[in-house]
């Protein structure tokens, strides 16, 4: 194992370390030298997770939250990922986009400039996000799946010509500097996508989110939404869209169409604290909306007709929450403190399922998918997770919705039916 002393430009001190081949005697736990559970304060770095193997008394049949295996590419911090139909876009400060499928790299393709902030897929296309400031749009082929073709750019060459004709087209940014509505003017943070109506949402640290048709690559609004960096936006049903802002902020907008005209109307903001929103999810059905901080806590609001209501908090990090994913009934957060949470709503309450250990730097992005294969065989819910890190890399989980809590488990522990020796668990490298 070698490493190397890294401060990234998230101003976060981390040890980034990278593993060989895999190796069967090596403990999964040698790279986190910190166990972070506040119920695992007493084990030494070297000890089992108390929920990840059982011993013989215990029963053989409990879903298992375990990583399935690692992904290392010796390039660049893991900024954003997208996972659909088992196939996995990482992006990185490299510059490139790789592609994976069964732990394997598939593919890659790279930009000329800008680090990948994120990334959305959506059918052909994949939509990429870049610190520059400039949304990428790329194209897969249909015979050849592992050939991605640069299609252009958000917005395109001939509406910033064309823009650029009139100068009631020019917005103020800063203090004596101004450019085209269409434009964002700093890095963007984060992506989302209204799959129903092909509109596809960018937010940016220029303090706006600015909507796309995907059809024809066309700017329909750009919304100052905040007074600080809008880090998150998250496109919900019925035409709710969230912002969450370095301001401390989480706002809500609803759009409102007038045939080819679309406006984004403010209709409330939930939050309002000091600390920065990093990162906002919503679940499928729109009903449960999530808020990290950069104070490692997770708001929530449960929607009740029209009307949003506060639903609680969940406390667990111990640092600036950075990423989350939702999944059924699952809620993912990661967090500068290298930890994974895996929280399950059961109606009005969260209870901590478990909390996935690992990486050895701040987890950065996270995406989560049904797992076909396990579902399909039986009763039990499962989900492949894949967490990217500063680390530089991916880590990818599988994760049971039947799981039981850590206040079950801590109690197992506590009357001795938890072993504690680790079983080996591969870290792959390409």
């Amino acid at each position: 194992m070698s490493s190397t002393a890294v401060t990234d430009d998230d101003d976060f001190d981390v040890r980034h370390s990278s593993f060989s081949a895999y190796d069967p005697n090596r403990l999964s736990e040698d790279g986190s030298p910190t166990m972070l559970s506040p119920w695992n304060q007493s084990c030494s770095p070297y000890t089992k997770s108390p929920w990840y193997n059982f011993d013989d008394d215990f029963p053989k049949n409990l879903p298992q939250n375990g990583l399935i295996g690692s992904l290392v590419r010796e390039e660049g911090h893991i900024y954003s990922l997208a996972a659909k139909n088992d196939i996995l876009y990482t992006g990185s400060d490299s510059k490139n986009i790789r592609v994976w499928k069964d732990m394997k790299e598939f593919s890659a393709f790279k930009s000329n400039s800008g680090l990948v902030k994120a990334i959305i897929i959506a059918r052909e296309k994949i939509f990429t996000g870049h610190q520059d400031g400039k949304v990428r749009v790329w194209k897969v082929k249909s015979k050849n799946p592992n050939n991605h073709k640069r299609a252009g750019s958000l917005p395109k060459l001939i509406d910033i010509f064309k823009a650029s004709i009139k100068p009631s087209n020019y917005v103020e940014v800063k203090r004596n500097r101004t450019t085209l509505w269409i434009k964002h003017c700093d890095a963007i943070s984060c992506l989302s996508m209204d799959h129903s109506l092909g509109l596809l949402y960018s937010a940016s640290w220029d303090r706006t989110f600015k909507v796309w048709k995907v059809d024809n690559s066309k700017c329909l609004e750009s919304v100052k939404a905040h007074d600080d960096a809008v880090n998150s936006v998250v496109a919900s049903i019925d035409g709710i869209v969230y912002t969450g802002s370095a301001d401390g902020t989480v706002k809500v907008w609803k759009r409102e169409s007038n045939g080819k005209t679309v406006n984004h109307v403010f209709v409330q903001t939930l939050l309002n604290q000091e600390c920065a929103v990093t990162a906002l999810a919503v679940n499928k059905p729109g009903s449960v909306v999530y808020c990290g901080s950069s104070d490692g806590v997770l708001n929530f609001w449960e929607r009740e007709k029209k009307n949003l209501t506060h639903g609680g908090v969940l406390k667990g990090h111990k640092l600036a929450v950075l990423c989350l994913a939702v999944a059924g009934n699952l809620v993912f957060s990661g967090s500068a403190d290298k930890n994974i949470i895996v929280w399950k709503r059961d109606g009005p309450v969260h209870m901590c399922l478990s909390i996935l250990t690992g990486h050895n730097g701040p987890v950065k992005c996270l995406a989560g998918e049904e797992d076909t294969l396990s579902s399909s065989t039986g009763s039990e819910k499962k989900w492949v997770v894949y967490s990217g890190s500063l680390d530089k890399s991916v880590k990818i989980w599988s994760v049971s919705e039947m799981a039981h809590n850590l206040h079950q488990m801590a109690t197992m522990q506590q009357n001795g039916q938890v072993d504690n020796s680790w079983d080996s668990i591969p870290s792959v490298k390409y």
